[in-house]
């Protein structure tokens, strides 16, 4: 069996920027998880002492000395009240993350309605969201927003991590219903080419293995992609999930990864594979 990785998969710029950090500080604490994915946050544990709080209330609560913002951000009142406590503040915010935050004040600032296309309940919307001075409308699709009165002028932003033809259908749907309307694309470039080669790789692929932490939303967003394409599609965070029979008689296994999956996890499962189907 042949086994083919996808042309552009696994660790992002502002991933690799937040490890970075996280392993030349040493003896720090991250506000949230640092990435979506465990393995490499247990490896940060273990190699480098930088443990991790759920949030910035559990962190308000034993504070460390040093404390690094995850790279989905924390919302902004929660910055706030950090900068007041006596820690050292290290910010590894991803500059993709920082990029709507930005957006959505000054927009708000200058009076228009906030419309963010993400998960609501993600890290990472959450803290755009509370950058806002305005109304914000949250919505996952286009019938979302069938539920809202769209306001008369409004700025839209993206979470990082999401569809590009999803998100147009969204920004299509409110052009139509406002009077102004600021379109602000702020799904990242490593999003675009890591979804495309997914989706190309699923055509040829009669077994797809998706690796990344069950939490990520840029995983699962690759899973979701795949899936269209290949039938037996599996999302797996390690090697012992693998099992022998999704391998049997299939001709080509199809390997990509998502924005937080360090190589040595990629590197292990490849290992696996190749030892199941000896």
């Amino acid at each position: 069996m042949e086994i083919r990785l996808a042309e552009s998969y696994g660790f992002c710029f502002g991933v690799k920027r937040a490890i970075k950090i996280a392993e030349d500080l040493k003896d720090a604490t991250t506000i949230g998880p640092l990435i979506h994915n465990n393995e490499e946050i247990t490896r940060l544990k273990n190699d480098f002492n930088v443990a991790t709080t759920k949030d910035f209330q559990e962190f308000e609560k034993n504070p460390t000395k040093k404390a690094v913002i995850r790279t989905h951000g924390i919302e902004k009142q929660d910055l706030e009240k950090l900068k007041n406590m006596d820690v050292e503040i290290v910010n590894a915010t991803c500059p993709y993350v920082t990029n709507p935050q930005n957006i959505v004040q000054n927009m708000s600032k200058d009076g228009y309605h906030i419309i963010i296309f993400g998960d609501e309940k993600h890290p990472e919307v959450k803290g755009v969201k509370s950058y806002s001075e305005s109304e914000v409308i949250v919505v996952a699709n286009v019938d979302e927003l069938k539920n809202h009165h769209i306001p008369r002028k409004v700025a839209i932003v993206a979470q990082t991590t999401k569809k590009i033809n999803e998100f147009n259908k969204v920004v299509a749907y409110i052009v139509e219903r406002a009077r102004e309307t600021r379109v602000f694309n702020t799904i990242c470039n490593a999003t675009f080419e890591n979804q495309d080669s997914a989706r190309e790789l699923s055509q040829d692929a009669d077994v797809m293995i998706v690796i990344g932490g069950k939490n990520s939303s840029n995983t699962k967003e690759l899973y979701n992609i795949s899936k269209i394409n290949c039938v037996d599609c599996y999302h797996i965070e390690n090697e012992t999930e693998l099992q022998k029979e999704w391998f049997k008689n299939k001709k080509l296994c199809g390997i990509t990864a998502g924005a937080s999956t360090p190589d040595w996890i990629i590197n292990k499962i490849i290992s696996k594979i190749k030892e199941i189907c000896v």
